[in-house]
């Protein structure tokens, strides 16, 4: 295997004979190796793009949180360690984490545009696919609709790059593109109409459309991969618990997210015959978080119901913080805190997403197929 001082003499003597800038030759190569993965979302997806945010308050960047990443390093996301962003590009054979953010990047003006072919991770935690959600409880996220436009900065950059139009648009072809997103609109919707869903048909077809509009902006972009996460039983996690009286789950918010996977299900069917080249794995979080709860033996779990770091009933009257109750055996647990799963649950979703085979999980294909389709 050649050693990094063969690979930068072997660049810089191909853009002599050629005429070409080094910078050129070494992204044409790294793209050509790798493609890109580009990441969009809430705080299930978020790897820090919330810490350039200011004003924001949807923000992991201080303990407990990141307590078993590397050096017990509060990130930015909203777990123990990583979260199923990074999981999913650590499988898929790209890079052990998911690329960084958006801002990340833009802090670091001469690498930008040869950093970018490694992708962008633009997901906020608190988004939705309402440009509205979010706004308001946490007083500044990067919505979806910003997301995408986020994008088209990084297409605009890798173009002036490379210098090709068309080489971009093989890239972006080949490139994935994970979307993670649709729990907040749920949950904010829920708790602004006091826990009732007057007519749910109708928030379903309103969030179904939101999904079309972006799913169309970003193949326009040229984006053809889309990995999508559906979203979980949310009913079910620790902050939803605390409102039942039982303890059990809050059905209202699990009947939307289950029809509104369906609801997803027939949308991606129809972009597939509508659109030339569009492929797509849909992931049935709902279905594999369940399997869990009903079965935690057999999922290697001790603890379905309480946070491992929050406070109050459950963990999930209260946040993550210094100060919090935290568990030590945290892969004992499915729930980091009162909304996000720990490093463990991240992982085998991740593991099922990329490789399960069969439809009940992830349909019509896994994410690796999705990869090299």
């Amino acid at each position: 295997m050649a050693s990094t001082a063969q690979k930068l003499l072997f660049f810089v003597l191909y853009a002599v004979v050629n005429g070409v800038t080094l910078m050129k030759v070494m992204a044409e190569t790294e793209y050509k190796t790798n493609s890109p993965i580009f990441i969009f979302g809430d705080s299930t997806a978020d790897v820090g793009t919330n810490n350039y945010l200011n004003k924001c308050t949807a923000r992991a960047d201080h303990r407990y949180h990141g307590i078993d990443f590397a050096y017990s390093k509060p990130t930015g996301r909203f777990s123990n360690g990583k979260n199923t962003a990074d999981q999913i590009v650590r499988l898929l054979g790209n890079h052990q984490l998911s690329p960084p953010p958006y801002f990340a990047l833009l802090s670091h003006k001469q690498t930008l545009q040869r950093n970018l072919l490694r992708g962008s991770n633009f997901a906020s935690a608190g988004a939705g696919l309402f440009s509205e959600t979010g706004q308001i409880q946490f007083i500044k996220v990067i919505c979806m609709e910003e997301q995408i436009q986020q994008l088209a900065a990084v297409r605009r950059a890798i173009t002036d790059l490379l210098g090709s139009p068309k080489t971009v648009d093989n890239l972006f072809h080949n490139s994935l593109f994970i979307i993670s997103v649709g729990s907040n609109d749920l949950v904010e919707y829920t708790v602004s109409h006091g826990g009732i869903i007057e007519h749910p048909k109708d928030l379903i077809a309103n969030l179904t459309q939101a999904y079309s509009r972006h799913l169309t902006n970003l193949y326009n972009l040229g984006a053809r991969k889309f990995g999508i996460i559906g979203i979980p039983p949310i009913g079910c996690c620790p902050a939803s618990r605390v409102f039942n009286t039982t303890g059990g789950c809050f059905e209202v918010m699990n009947d939307i997210a289950r029809s509104f996977y369906k609801s997803m299900e027939t949308l991606l069917v129809d972009f597939s015959f509508l659109y030339k080249g569009f492929k797509y794995s849909l992931g049935n979080t709902y279905a594999m978080t369940m399997n869990i709860i009903d079965n935690p033996r057999g999922n290697n779990f001790k603890e379905v119901k309480t946070a491992c770091c929050g406070s109050g009933k459950f963990n999930g009257a209260g946040e993550c913080k210094e100060g919090a109750n935290l568990c030590f055996n945290r892969d004992d647990f499915l729930f980091w805190d009162w909304f996000h799963p720990t490093e463990k649950a991240s992982e085998l979703a991740a593991l099922t997403l990329a490789y399960a085979e069969g439809t009940e999980y992830v349909t019509p294909m896994n994410f690796s197929s999705l990869a090299i389709a």
